[in-house]
């Protein structure tokens, strides 16, 4: 059984810094990729950055430059370092990771970690 742990939400002055950790355990496969959303209240969720387990990353176009992800392999943990904060940041944020089994991919999801940015 999969399991998610995450933490570092919070709330924070804009301009601030946070930083979101996810452990991930319950698999004999690797995680990858390991992914961050986020979804404010009436939105989407929304992609806000992921990383292989080669380390190539992606990130939302909002959070260049700002947000970090990054992981540590034996811990299977994921990382999100974010930086100048926005309001426009506040959201839950969650944690997503797959694994494959015999080509099969499954998505696991993270319960999510409330972050608000205040102005």
């Amino acid at each position: 059984q999969v399991q998610l742990v995450e933490s570092g939400g919070g709330l924070v002055q804009a301009g601030g810094s946070l930083r979101l950790s996810c452990a991930a355990s319950g698999s004999i496969f690797s995680f990858d990729p390991m992914a961050w959303y986020r979804q404010a209240p009436g939105n989407q969720r929304d992609l806000v950055a992921s990383i292989s387990s080669g380390g190539n990353t992606i990130y939302a176009d909002s959070v260049k430059g700002r947000f970090t992800i990054s992981r540590d392999g034996p811990k299977n943990t994921v990382y999100l370092q974010m930086n100048s904060l926005k309001p426009e940041d506040t959201a839950v944020y969650v944690c997503n990771v797959w694994t494959a089994n015999k080509g099969k991919r499954t998505a696991y999801w993270g319960q999510g970690t409330q972050v608000t940015v205040s102005s």
